[in-house]
């Protein structure tokens, strides 16, 4: 078993600074609450993570099938409740493909190979949210 560690460490008032890989990310909370918006908040960085980690795995996938998409995002929308602790219910990721020769079946394959199989943070996650997805092809003229 591997062990993954970092340090969020107090930076000033409500920020803190997380090294990460050697990469140093600022994480601070907006003015409203107390913050001097430094840094995105936590909890977007988990869906950060998500898309991260399932766009990797088919872009990977993708190549050793030899599609290659002249486009490809991956936008994740995540519910969370209104009571605190606040919490993520739902997550829904909607992956977007442009390009030519594009099967929707190879699409989806990959897709469901990094959802079941290869996504550590999909695995994560769904033993506490609901997650979904969905695979849109965009008009070449978009």
């Amino acid at each position: 078993m591997t062990t993954l560690s970092i340090d969020v460490k107090w930076a000033t008032n409500m920020a803190f600074k997380a090294n990460i890989n050697g990469h140093e990310l600022m994480l601070d909370l907006d003015e409203t609450v107390g913050g001097q918006n430094l840094g995105p908040r936590p909890k977007p960085l988990l869906l950060v993570a998500l898309g991260g980690c399932t766009a990797m795995d088919v872009i990977s996938i993708l190549r050793k099938m030899r599609i290659k998409p002249e486009y490809f995002n991956v936008k994740v929308d995540g519910e969370v409740t209104e009571e605190h602790p606040k919490h993520f219910t739902k997550i829904k990721l909607i992956y977007e493909f442009r390009g030519k020769d594009l099967p929707l079946d190879k699409l989806q394959k990959a897709v469901d190979l990094s959802q079941n199989n290869y996504c550590g943070v999909s695995e994560t996650l769904r033993k506490s949210v609901e997650l979904t997805s969905e695979i849109i092809i965009l008009d070449q003229t978009e």
